[in-house]
Order: C-alpha cells, then sequence, then structure tokens
C-alpha cells in the first residue's frame, strides 16, 4: 500500500533492505547469495512504472523478498545448500519463483538452507549455521532457516520456503514467525522438480498473518503434469481476504503426544495450554483427542524419506563431499528394498485414511509445533556418532511430518515466548485444502496475541 501511495518507492525498499542484509547477515547467515544489481535494476523499472502514471500493478507490486536455495531461479546460484553445486546456475525459473515475480515482488537473493533440504537445523559448508535473530546462539531452524532468520531481522518483509516434513512451520516457530503449510497441490513444484512421495510443498514465510496470505495468494497456482492438484477458492475470493473473516465458532481438537513417542518440553505445552485457553474465551469448542497416527508412522515416514534423499543425482567419487546427515539418509534410502519401499506407502495411506477419518468431525486440530524450544547450533553437530544427531532430529520435531503426509494445510503461530525471551509456536492444522478456515482462524489469534510489534534485539 505504502508504495502504491507514493509513500516509499521500490528503489528505496530495496536499498533499504539491502543495507540490513550488508549489516545484519554476517552474523545470522539468513542469505548464501545476494543479487544486489538485479535487485537494484527491478526497483529501478519498478520505480519508473509508478512515475509514468496510472496503471494496473500487480499485488505485491514493489515488495522485496527472497528465495529458498532449494528452488530454481533462472540465472542466479543455486546451491542445494550443497558445495557439490556451489557453482550450479538453473536455466529456469521454478514455478513458485516465477509466481512471485508476475506478483511484482523483487528478490533479494537466496536464502539459506541445509544440504538438499534434509534437516530441521540450517547448516552447510558453504554459509554455515542459519541463526535466531531471537538469540543468535540458538539455529534458526530448518530447512527454510535462512528465510526465517531474513524475516525475522527485517532483512525482508516476507520470505519463499519449502517443506516436506515441517521445513516452513520449523524455523517459523524458532523465530517468532507465521509459517504456512498449504494443502498438497496448491502450489506447483515444477517445471523441475519431481512429486514422487508427495511430502514437499512450497510455503511463505512473514510476520502477520495478513502478509502471509497475501504471499500465499500469490504463489498458488498449478503447471500442466501436477500430480497433485487443489481446488481453486471461489471466484473473487483470496486467502488475503479470508484474513479479515470470522471463522465463525470452530470444533478445535488438541493432542500433545506425538506418534514418535517423545515427550514434549514444558515450554511446548505451556504453549499449547495458553492457546487453548484462548480459543475457548474466542468461542470455539476446544477437545482433547487421541493422537490420530500411531507409532508406526514415523518409520514409514523415514523409508520414503530415505529413498527421496536418492533423488539429487551425485557421482559415487563426489558422495564423500556431502556432509555426514546427508550421506547418512542416502545409504539408508540405498539399503531400502522395492517390497519395503511399496510397504511404506501403502502403510502411509492407510494411516493417513485412518487418521483423517478420526479428525473428520474437526474443523481445526491444536498441536505443539516443535517438540522442542529453540536448540543451541552445536546441538544438532554432525561430527560423531550421527544416530544421536538423528535422535535429536525426532525429538525437535515429532509433530510437523505428519501434515506432508496427509496433504493437509498447516500453519504455525508465534503466540509464546519463554522468560528468556525466546519464541514458541503453536500449530493448527485444517481440514484437507482448508487454508481458509485456518487463515481466519489465524488472524483471529493474532489480534489476540499482538505479536507483530515484537521485535528482536537486532531490529
Amino acid at each position: 500500500m505504502a508504495v502504491r501511495a507514493g509513500q516509499v518507492s521500490p528503489t528505496e525498499l530495496v536499498a533499504h533492505y539491502l543495507d540490513r542484509i550488508d549489516r545484519l547477515n554476517p552474523a545470522l547467515g539468513a542469505f548464501i547469495t545476494v543479487t544486489p544489481d538485479l535487485a537494484i535494476e527491478q526497483a529501478r523499472a519498478a520505480t519508473e512504472r509508478l512515475a509514468a502514471g496510472p496503471d494496473e500493478l500487480p499485488p505485491l507490486f514493489g515488495v522485496p523478498t527472497a528465495i529458498k536455495d532449494l528452488t530454481w531461479t533462472a540465472g542466479i546460484t543455486t546451491t542445494l545448500g550443497s558445495r557439490l553445486f556451489a557453482g550450479h546456475v538453473p536455466g529456469q525459473d521454478a514455478h513458485v519463483v516465477s509466481a512471485l515475480r508476475r506478483a511484482g515482488t523483487i528478490s533479494l537473493g537466496k536464502t539459506n538452507t541445509p544440504e538438499f533440504g534434509m534437516t530441521p537445523y540450517t547448516d552447510n559448508d558453504l554459509a554455515g549455521p542459519a541463526r535466531s535473530p531471537w538469540d543468535p546462539g540458538c539455529s534458526a531452524g530448518g530447512s527454510s532457516g535462512g528465510a526465517a532468520a531474513a524475516v525475522a531481522a527485517g532483512l525482508v518483509p516476507f520470505a519463499h520456503g519449502s517443506d516436506g516434513g515441517g521445513s516452513v512451520r520449523i524455523p517459523a516457530s524458532v523465530c517468532g514467525l507465521v509459517g504456512i503449510k498449504p494443502s498438497r497441490g496448491r502450489i506447483s513444484n515444477g517445471p523441475v522438480d519431481v512429486e514422487t512421495h508427495g511430502l514437499s510443498v512450497q510455503g511463505p514465510l512473514a510476520r502477520t498473518v495478513r502478509d502471509a496470505a497475501a504471499m500465499l495468494d500469490a504463489m498458488t497456482g498449478s503447471l500442466p503434469g501436477d500430480r497433485f492438484w487443489a481446488p481453486p477458492l471461489a471466484d473473487g475470493e483470496t486467502f488475503l481476504g479470508h484474513a479479515d473473516r470470522d471463522p465463525g465458532r470452530l470444533r478445535v481438537g488438541r493432542y500433545s503426544q506425538p506418534a514418535n513417542g517423545t515427550v514434549p518440553d514444558e515450554a511446548c505445552l505451556r504453549a499449547l495450554a495458553d492457546v487453548s485457553s484462548k480459543m475457548q474465551q474466542l468461542g470455539h469448542d476446544v477437545i482433547d483427542i487421541d493422537p490420530p497416527f500411531d507409532g508406526a508412522v514415523p518409520g514409514f515416514f523415514n523409508t520414503i524419506w530415505g529413498v527421496q534423499s536418492l533423488d539429487r543425482q551425485v557421482a559415487a567419487e563426489d558422495e564423500p563431499r556431502l556432509r555426514p546427515v546427508t550421506r547418512a539418509w542416502r545409504e539408508y534410502g540405498r539399503r531400502i528394498s522395492g517390497a519395503d519401499y511399496a510397504a511404506a506407502v501403502a502403510g502411509l495411506l492407510r494411516a493417513t485414511r485412518r487418521a483423517l477419518a478420526r479428525t473428520d468431525s474437526l474443523d481445526v486440530v491444536l498441536t505443539p509445533t516443535l517438540g522442542r524450544p529453540p536448540q543451541p547450533v552445536g546441538h544438532f553437530s554432525e561430527d560423531g556418532d550421527i544416530m544421536v544427531n538423528l535422535r535429536r532430529q525426532g525429538e525437535f520435531t515429532p509433530f510437523t511430518q505428519v501434515c506432508n503426509m496427509t496433504g493437509q494445510p498447516a500453519v504455525t503461530l508465534p503466540v509464546h515466548w519463554t522468560h528468556d525471551g525466546v519464541p514458541i509456536g503453536v500449530s493448527l492444522v485444517g481440514r484437507l485444502f482448508g487454508e481458509a478456515t485456518l487463515i481466519a482462524a489465524a488472524a483471529q489469534l493474532e489480534a489476540a496475541y499482538p505479536w507483530a510489534d515484537r521485535h528482536p534485539a537486532c531490529w
């Protein structure tokens, strides 16, 4: 709105954010690649377009953003978080990159991600760890950790992420942001990435529900050949519009015991209790439910995750140069037989059907986003016994993967802060293709918890 009203120009906005990146990024590790020349060129063109007079402008005209470095961007180095791809420059854009450009945004670069997006923390051999602006001693989460650090520190207003097992919601929770994982098929992963397992989706990270909804509107869309398709909103409706609607009285199911059997930290349980009470005060019916997933589900996910880790083609002689966790997943994936993989896929589909049937009477399911508060950067060391690292990952993120399995939409909201000032997120999970209801409920909670005015010290 400020750009359209002439209160600030795209050139001024881009210069402002590039200055903040220059000053703050070295300490936070939010970006792998910054593209100042291209951003300034696009900002000047946008400013000239404004000066030319009345014109029908795209919805996010002149607003800076950033693209996760797992996502192909034509002519821009796209490393996938791996030193093996340090010189990789794609010849075409991913759908979501083109969609955000059509919406008028100006990308300032590529945000930090773990190698191939494999872990719920962000660290690699190119840019090092992405750190939470709320506590730079803590990891920013993953795999969209660079995007979350950039938004939380005010390096961009909002940023693109992707989510194959929680990779939008995990860093959003750690960094005190709104993160939306849309329904499977809402946003195309094409034309390059394939969707053999259906776990991964694209999604926005932002400081407010309205900003996240506006970005989701811009990213939404399908391409010919997509395996999964989500039905569009009714003509004339937008996700941003639903942020201004009363969600009505919702039937909310709540559980806090994850399928992998870990016990969540008390801080995460307090956040869940606080939001449950608030939703009751807002007029919703909150009931405790049995966990909809049983203990077999994490094994199904791990089998599929291990096989999909092999999607990235790496020459045999280059395998030793991969990170230890990446190698571990790929070694595991190679040991899985075709029969074992087929059994995991079938088991996951049966578990998904049971879970969706158990929660069919509910409008929303409420859970902690994470099982632990933000963790120190060194907590996920890849030195020594790799099983220690993998066990810690499971303790940290026991809730997020199930929505990737079912394809349901989910949003994490920064509703709670610990006594030492680090954020704790709580997740709302919606019906399949039910993003509109989630956004309306999330906006209602944002009004009850006015988090937009909270800033980390570096702000």
